[in-house]
């Protein structure tokens, strides 16, 4: 549970240290309560909290301004909520093939 919560808390908040400060004290309790490493839970948080950054609305902004794409934020989070969303959903693309092959930004918004 814990790096759902951080992919969550990054995706909400865009920093990864905000999601920390977030849900750090939650990791924490439920890591003592469940008899668990308190830093093994707030490293999952965090490992977590990376893929959700990728569709945190900051990120996404960002990015589409600085290649000159602004108003395609929503393009944008459809191409990435699967690579964001698939190794825990199983659903991983295969980037081994030609036809899942990523051309430049660009090719990928249109």
């Amino acid at each position: 549970m814990s790096p759902v919560l951080g992919w969550f808390g990054v995706a909400v908040t865009g920093p990864d240290t905000s999601a920390n400060a977030l849900f750090g004290a939650l990791q924490v309790t439920a890591a003592r309560e469940a008899g668990l490493s308190p830093d093994l839970l707030a490293t999952a948080d965090s490992s977590g909290g990376i893929l959700g950054k990728m569709i945190s609305p900051q990120n996404l902004t960002t990015a589409c301004a600085a290649v000159g794409l602004a108003g395609r934020e929503g393009v944008l989070l459809r191409k990435a909520l699967p690579w964001s969303l698939g190794p825990a959903a199983g659903d991983m693309p295969d980037r081994g093939r030609p036809e899942h092959a990523r051309p430049g930004l660009d090719a990928a918004l249109t």
